[in-house]
């Protein structure tokens, strides 16, 4: 039975006993009097209360105590000793078992919608995916439904459809509303040759594109998925909460036992009234909202944060982040466009375009990207390669027409020769910023080729952004010193450590984090063990290539200014943990003498259905702090100073 129904149980037999207190300074009884209550008791014990007993049982026969074994002993000691006062003739209190069980489950009904609606904006994603697809199937466009869409399908998308799947634009143009996915507010123009998100909407144009990723392989099920693994994910500080309700529940008994035999052995009041102190302790401790306190700020500070583009992938990032000292970045890609150019040829252009090309062709590399995009733009035909073979960090040699060629970095040319002139030149493209790419024949340099990745436009804000935090930022890159420190002084960043080996990186970052806790940012897959090492790995998204295992944190829409929204959010959840916590234990804290009576000689006193109310709204202050997560102002310290 859902806990709506159980509450809903509660509070629908528990009105007549309220009606019961509230008229009998009038003269009305309840009809039935005594055995009535006992009735509609009974029938809440059982079924509305009955969950807690079994949870206080199952920890009990492992030597542990819980949240529930408060509330299964308030309600079991004062639904028992009623009966036994019923059967002497003494005041019963039913109806404080009653209320204790419907205040305890009012606060889990306030707990459980605040669930749906920090997980509503999720699942919503998930219902607004397109029901079928326009797809060439004979060389006809026909409509299927979704679940027939297969990768290497060519869809066509009309204007005000939904986009299936992911995707590459093969045909056409448009611009298409991908707000729902990134956050972003602006439709973005896309051609022949683009990415699409699938479920995002096209705005104007008819296009044609590929399907490259369906069913739970698509973007928005990859972040569905992580949304969902990190709302039910735990901080390391909810560890302590665990330990401390471990001894805190024991201690609240204690402490109810105490106060029972002061009221009863040294104040003599009646067993009654003693039990009646003790019964409100055990209510008024049971620390609902401190095992709320942690899941409810996870919940809705991981469902902003997807909603504005930024994937935190668990508790244990947000903890993390709080003590971040120092954010360390990848150059290509993260901090530069990741597209590079060919800006010079030095040497006979046609000959090195040559050579570069038949031995980069076969490479992912961006700079080799380049290289063979600018072949193709001069008509460069490519020669015939053997004996390839690839050197780590450094380069690629093999054989060209016969003849052992070479292309890569300076650290190729340990037994090459090379003129002044051409070492001059380098360092000249070098101070612009260019990456220089030497070529060589026969262990002699016959050429070189300057490529340039220019910083995104954002890059510089994004630095500015953390260096007002207090933050150090560093460039971490296999590039030459002098073009690492040309892009950095662009874009402000404080320390660059360049000519680093793909291998090395991870090494550098635990080396930086002798100085306090690092985050690394970089593209998700190059960078993969430099991501692992980091206290916090952010992964730069691109497009629909999102390597959601690399980085506890992934920025959707590619863009470094959310690496400083994504530290300012996460430190915001955390802290809103905290602050629950602190609510928490204050409740319990302030409630647990009032309870005992310790102030009853002034008038005040809290009765046991008193204190589960007030235990309810305890759970309610902290559900309601943690919501007004959704409205906390996420802003650049930059930009307000």
């Amino acid at each position: 039975m859902t806990i709506t129904k159980r509450f809903w149980i509660s509070l629908i037999f528990s009105l007549p006993m309220l009606a019961n207190m509230i008229l009998m300074p009038f003269g009305w009884m309840l009809p039935g009097g005594d055995w009535t209550q006992l009735s509609l008791t009974t029938v809440i014990i059982v079924i509305s209360a009955g969950p807690f007993w079994q949870s206080a049982w199952a920890s009990f026969t492992k030597h542990h105590s819980n949240m529930d074994t408060l509330v299964a002993i308030g309600t079991l000691v004062a639904y028992v000793y009623s009966i036994y006062a019923m059967a002497t003739h003494q005041p019963v209190f039913f109806e404080s078992a009653a209320f204790v069980t419907t205040f305890v489950l009012l606060g889990q009904v306030f707990e459980e919608r605040m669930r749906n609606n920090a997980s509503e904006a999720v699942e919503k994603l998930v219902d607004l995916q397109a029901k079928e697809a326009e797809v060439m199937r004979d060389g006809k466009l026909v409509k299927i439904p979704l679940a027939e869409v297969v990768v290497g399908d060519i869809i066509r998308v009309k204007p005000g459809e939904k986009i299936a799947v992911d995707g590459e634009i093969t045909e056409g143009t448009s611009t298409i509303d991908e707000s729902m996915v990134t956050g972003e507010s602006m439709p973005v123009e896309k051609k022949t040759g683009d990415k699409v998100i699938g479920s995002t909407i096209n705005s104007n144009g008819t296009f044609m594109f590929k399907a490259e990723k369906v069913g739970d392989d698509t973007m928005l099920s990859q972040i569905v998925e992580l949304v969902k693994k990190a709302q039910n994910s735990h901080a390391p500080i909810q560890n302590l909460t665990d330990k401390v309700s471990d001894i805190f529940v024991p201690t609240v008994l204690i402490i109810a036992i105490l106060t029972f035999m002061v009221w009863y052995v040294f104040l003599g009041a009646s067993v009654a009234s003693s039990l009646i102190f003790a019964v409100a302790v055990v209510v008024i401790a049971c620390p609902c909202a401190l095992g709320l306190a942690t899941p409810t700020a996870l919940m809705v500070g991981t469902g902003r944060s997807a909603k504005m583009g930024i994937l935190i992938k668990n508790g244990e990032v947000l903890e993390a982040v709080n003590d971040v000292k120092t954010v360390v970045f990848d150059k290509t890609g993260t901090i530069t466009v990741g597209k590079p150019e060919v800006t010079d040829i030095v040497g006979d252009e046609k000959s090195v375009l040559t050579y570069a090309t038949g031995l980069e062709q076969s490479s992912e590399h961006p700079l080799a990207s380049a290289i063979v995009k600018k072949a193709e733009n001069e008509k460069i035909s490519v020669p015939k390669v053997s004996n390839f073979q690839a050197i780590e960090g450094k380069g690629v040699e093999a054989l060209v027409d016969g003849k052992k060629a070479f292309v890569g970095n300076d650290k190729l040319l340990a037994d090459v020769e090379i003129d002044d002139k051409l070492k001059q030149q380098v360092i000249e493209l070098q101070e612009q910023a260019k990456t220089v790419v030497f070529v060589g024949v026969e262990n002699k340099v016959v050429g070189l080729i300057a490529i340039q990745d220019a910083p995104k436009d954002t890059s510089r804000e994004a630095i500015a952004d953390l260096k007002a935090r207090g933050l150090k930022t560093v460039m971490l890159t296999g590039d030459n010193q002098l073009v690492a420190e040309a892009i950095a002084e662009q874009v402000g960043i404080d320390q660059v450590i360049a000519d680093v080996l793909p291998s090395d990186k991870a090494d550098h970052v635990k080396a930086l984090q002798q100085d306090g806790k690092v985050a690394f940012v970089g593209d998700g897959i190059n960078d993969a063990p430099a991501l692992t090492v980091a206290d916090v790995g952010i992964a730069m998204g691109s497009g629909t290539d999102i390597a959601i295992e690399s980085g506890g944190i992934v920025l959707v829409k590619n863009d470094l200014r959310d690496v400083d929204k994504a530290l300012a959010l996460s430190k915001k959840t955390f802290n809103r943990i905290k602050l629950n916590l602190f609510w928490a234990f204050f409740y319990n804290v302030l409630g647990i003498p009032i309870a005992a009576g310790i102030f009853y000689g002034i008038g005040l006193s809290l009765s046991p259905e008193l204190a589960g109310l007030a235990m309810a709204f305890s759970s309610l202050s902290v559900v309601t702090s943690s919501m007004l997560l959704n409205k906390a102002k996420i802003t650049s310290k930059a930009r307000l100073a």
